[in-house]
């Protein structure tokens, strides 16, 4: 691991701040601003913000001194960039827009969505795999066409407390509650509970067209480029962070692997096109990982 930091020249309550980042891993940057005495509230998704008088401490400790571009450059190479938009307060406002441009009828669920979607203990299955599920159907389909299947995007983890299987049935059962209050009807609230629970196992009937769109969505982020994909194991790693390395990494790589036996990751021909050969990659990439970590 490095740290990297720019000079102080950014302005804030008084006076300049600089950026501190490592190249490698948020909890080892997390362990260097605590030995320096740095308060955890001056961490900012993906850096910490050091007051001008600490810059020469950071320095002296280890971290490198580089000027703020090349800090970007080493923050976006490292895939652990958090970019504005998908910033905490700008997502949830660019979700609650999506929500009323598609269904302006209810905007009292998209608060209570966007609220669950925000949960701290949430480190992938948070508001920006919600924003990216979404903007994939995008990439898939007219999605104003397609309301139940938006609406399962919506909800399909709106329920997660790391329990497979239980949490995808309670987030259809809470879509079917939610629904019915708002006014849908019964066959409606089914369907969209049925597009969520084809989220379970990943494998949506032949014939059922929004559900191998809400799948291939779902599983977009393992076609996405190499340094975000290891933002997102990392992500991944993180929300099951009280289970030792010795049991995740084998069972991480076991679904993983079933993933891989499939014929092919995604069920549209535009899903295919756009993540598979990258998907593949970036997943035997990881498997090769979590078997090398499970030998120590």
């Amino acid at each position: 691991m490095t740290l990297f930091i720019d000079p102080p020249r950014w302005p804030a309550h008084g006076t300049v701040f600089s950026h501190l980042v490592s190249d490698t891993s948020v909890a080892e940057l997390h362990a260097f601003a605590a030995a320096l005495g740095i308060s955890a509230r001056a961490f900012d998704l993906d850096h910490y913000d050091i007051p001008a008088h600490r810059h020469a401490d950071a320095v002296g400790a280890g971290a490198i001194p580089v000027d703020g571009k090349e800090l970007v450059k080493i923050l976006v190479a490292s895939g652990m960039r958090v970019p504005a938009r998908r910033r905490p307060k700008r997502l949830a406002s660019t979700l609650r827009q999506r929500w009323h441009n598609t269904f302006p009828a209810m905007p009292w669920l998209s608060e209570e969505l966007v609220e669950r979607w925000s949960e701290p203990h949430r480190s992938y299955h948070d508001l920006s795999h919600l924003l990216r599920v979404l903007e994939s159907i995008d990439a898939l389909v007219t999605a104003r066409e397609h309301p139940e299947l938006v609406a399962a995007a919506w909800f399909h983890d709106a329920v997660h407390q790391g329990q497979a299987g239980t949490d995808e049935r309670q987030s259809a059962d809470l879509a079917r509650n939610r629904l019915k209050l708002a006014g849908w009807s019964r066959s409606a609230c089914d369907r969209v509970a049925q597009l969520i629970l084809a989220t379970l196992e990943h494998t949506p009937d032949a014939d059922d067209a929004d559900a191998q769109v809400l799948v291939d969505a779902d599983l977009s982020i393992l076609g996405t480029d190499e340094a975000t994909y290891r933002e997102y194991a990392r992500d991944v790693r993180d929300e099951y962070r009280h289970v030792p390395d010795r049991e995740f990494a084998p069972a991480r790589a076991e679904i993983l692997s079933r993933l891989l036996d499939k014929p092919a990751l995604f069920h549209t021909e535009r899903g295919f096109l756009l993540w598979e050969e990258r998907a593949r990659s970036n997943v035997r990439r990881e498997i090769s990982a979590l078997q090398a970590l499970a030998r120590h």
